[in-house]
């Protein structure tokens, strides 16, 4: 089982390699290029090269599939709450009274922050998405009983 810290730096490999997809969907499929998200959910997995990397469909044709399968996923989640927490200037929005970090997340590399005109560059995506590995390598770990 990988580290939250690891999955981060395959993220950020597989957004330099795959490029970083800002529309509908959580990938496309003309270019390969992934969502945050879906890049987080795909770290987790098994593979050794980006180039033969599976997509999985939902990822490009269902929104809410590809959902269900990110949230199935406890170590993709908690890759995409580190994530979440290293956004600056970017509100969580709510869901059933529930920050949800998949919208922060996706949402934040599409749209500008508060205050600015712009969304964030791939190399401002990438700086926090390694930023939120360090903040994980860094957290104090739980004692084994």
């Amino acid at each position: 089982m990988r580290s939250t810290s690891h999955i981060l730096r395959l993220t950020a490999h597989l957004i330099v390699h795959r490029g970083l997809h800002t529309g509908e969907q959580f990938a496309d499929r003309n270019s390969g290029r992934l969502d945050i998200c879906a890049a987080v959910y795909l770290a987790t997995g098994e593979y050794d090269l980006p180039e033969r990397l599976t997509i999985p469909d939902a990822f490009l044709t269902d929104e809410g599939d590809a959902r269900d399968l990110i949230e199935a996923n406890p170590q993709a989640m908690d890759a995409i709450q580190a994530i979440s927490a290293a956004i600056r200037n970017y509100e969580i929005p709510d869901s059933d009274g529930q920050p949800d970090v998949i919208e922060h997340v996706s949402n934040w590399t599409a749209t500008p922050p508060i205050g600015e005109r712009t969304p964030p560059t791939v190399s401002e995506v990438l700086g926090c998405i390694l930023r939120a590995s360090q903040n994980a390598a860094n957290a104090p770990r739980p004692h084994a009983a």
